[in-house]
């Protein structure tokens, strides 16, 4: 199984990019992680946001895999701790399916696309840069997998 991080975004500092492949890089060979990059919609003074996270959707619909699991991170999802984490992510390793991370822009994600999800998982209750939550999202990944190799890394 493959885990897709696709993220609206791109040009990161050297400190998400870094952090990012620290722990993509410890990710094990059964659940290893990928960064798909997917460049914003420019926007102007006077852009139609709406229209903008459509065009934005539609294009992380586009870098899904067939037949990937869809988990859209939302401020409106499910927030899990790291050991139910851990308990879902070897659950989808069983199903062996890819699982497609989706990471929407500043608007966030609309209607359909949440729609087309089949879990919405939030971070926390607070506000994270986009660059910052692609490096939660990693190392949270990270720390999962280690419960479930019996890996020292998390500790409760």
């Amino acid at each position: 199984m493959r885990i897709h991080l696709i993220a609206i975004g791109q040009r990161m500092p050297a400190w998400v990019q870094m952090g990012y492949e620290e722990y993509a890089a410890r990710m094990p060979a059964e659940s290893s992680l990928q960064l798909v990059d997917i460049p914003p919609e420019k926007r102007t003074r006077k852009a139609d946001l709406a229209r903008i996270a459509e065009r934005e959707a539609e294009r992380l619909q586009a870098a899904t895999p067939r037949g990937a699991r869809i988990v859209a991170l939302d401020a409106s999802g499910r927030m899990v701790d790291t050991p139910a984490l851990a308990g879902r992510l070897e659950r989808w390793m069983q199903d062996g399916r890819d699982v497609a991370l989706w990471v929407g822009g500043p608007e966030g994600l609309t209607d359909k696309a949440r729609a087309q999800a089949e879990w919405l998982w939030s971070l926390s209750p607070l506000t994270f840069p986009h660059p910052l939550v692609r490096v939660l999202v990693a190392e949270q990944l990270y720390r999962a997998s280690s419960i479930i190799r019996n890996h020292p890394y998390h500790r409760e």
